[in-house]
């Protein structure tokens, strides 16, 4: 396993102790349009995106026409298709003379581009043009690409939807043994779009990770609705999340449906930076800003009638009330108190201190 827990992708640090590294996944959603493609870096840069990403493949090389046909009906989010698989892959597929215009695009916009390979060549191509490698869950068990992509001595951010354990621990065994910093993302692949998806994204796997891989970073790939996922990965442990981005989430394609538009991602970006503010240190103590709650909200002992020097006190002397001044003896002092002689003089409504009994 690596040694610290971080890495760093075009200068900026991923890991413990930092804020959340968020990748706007533009996958498929520029529908063939390399206008578009460039109009949704600029608008996932201006929602806050930290990167964005494409996914690099050829029909022919991630998906058998044969195979699909011969299943008889399209299953999962594909029933909803209305071409065939392998139409819809050869539609989504990039244009290879795009990359290089992709990762300028990306570079002006402030944003590291990231792309998911999906064959060997895939990998090749692109990896000039990125800082890091994103695996998708569908290729968690290709061991070959993953010791492919591993050896090109760059971070590697892989999703596990869909996986086992053992499945996990493979890949990760896989990619560790060529020195590859390795981001660990929980994921559900499941793009229907249902509140139901709720029920099974399993954030408290997060929890197994960090016990399994104390060393590596966490994140989540998600393709629930809203960001609640995202805030409760985030409060687990995550550094990096990764969810669909579109411009018009009603536009037709296979994932626009499940994907953030500007306006929710930069609503999902804030609400997480204010979570991030709220987690704190984990050091329980008086905040600065409670230090004058502290005095009046707190009960301090109190003289409920005025007394002479030399007085005894009893309990029937003494009350609690508020305010609660910093040298005021509290009221789990009272055995302090009770049966002692005052020094001076006190009066009615006086708190107590500690040089004013024997």
């Amino acid at each position: 396993m690596n040694k610290k827990k971080g890495f760093d992708v075009n200068g900026r640090e991923i890991g413990s102790k930092r804020p959340a590294y968020f990748i706007a996944d533009i996958g498929a959603n520029h529908d063939g349009s390399l206008e578009r493609a460039l109009k949704l870096i600029d608008l996932a840069a201006e929602a806050g995106a930290d990167a964005v990403n494409f996914q690099h493949f050829s029909a022919a090389t991630i998906v058998s026409d044969f195979g699909f046909s011969r299943m008889g009906s399209q299953q999962a989010h594909q029933s909803k298709w209305k071409k065939s698989v392998f139409e819809v892959y050869e539609e989504a597929s990039v244009d290879l003379s795009w990359t290089k215009m992709l990762k300028e695009a990306s570079d002006k916009a402030g944003v590291a581009f990231f792309t998911s390979p999906y064959s060997f060549d895939m990998v090749d191509h692109i990896d000039d043009f990125v800082p890091a490698h994103k695996v998708g869950s569908g290729d968690i068990t290709w061991t070959g690409i993953l010791e492919h992509i591993a050896k090109k001595g760059k971070p590697v951010f892989v999703a596990a939807g869909a996986s086992t354990m053992h499945e996990v621990n493979r890949a990760l065994d896989t990619l560790e043994a060529n020195n590859t910093d390795v981001c660990l993302m929980q994921c559900n692949t499941n793009y229907s779009g249902s509140d139901e998806n709720f029920d099974y994204i399993n954030l408290n796997v997060l929890k197994v990770f960090e016990e399994n891989y104390p060393s590596i970073v966490l994140g989540l790939s998600d393709h629930t609705s809203g960001h609640a996922t995202v805030l409760g990965a985030v409060a687990l442990g995550a550094k990096v999340i990764e969810k669909h981005f579109t411009d018009d989430c009603k536009r037709s394609g296979p994932d626009h449906g499940f994907a953030m538009d500007p306006v929710s991602w930069r609503d999902m970006v804030d609400r997480t930076r204010e979570l991030e503010r709220a987690m704190g240190r984990g050091l329980k103590e008086v905040e600065k800003n409670e230090k004058e709650t502290v005095i009046v909200q707190r009960r301090a002992i109190r003289m409920k009638s005025s007394k002479s020097k030399g007085s005894l006190l009893t309990a029937e002397d003494v009350e609690v009330l508020r305010p609660c001044p910093s040298d005021a003896l509290e009221p789990w002092q009272l055995d302090l108190v009770l049966g002692k002689a005052l020094t001076r003089d006190l009066v009615s409504g006086e708190h107590l201190t500690l040089d004013a009994i024997e």
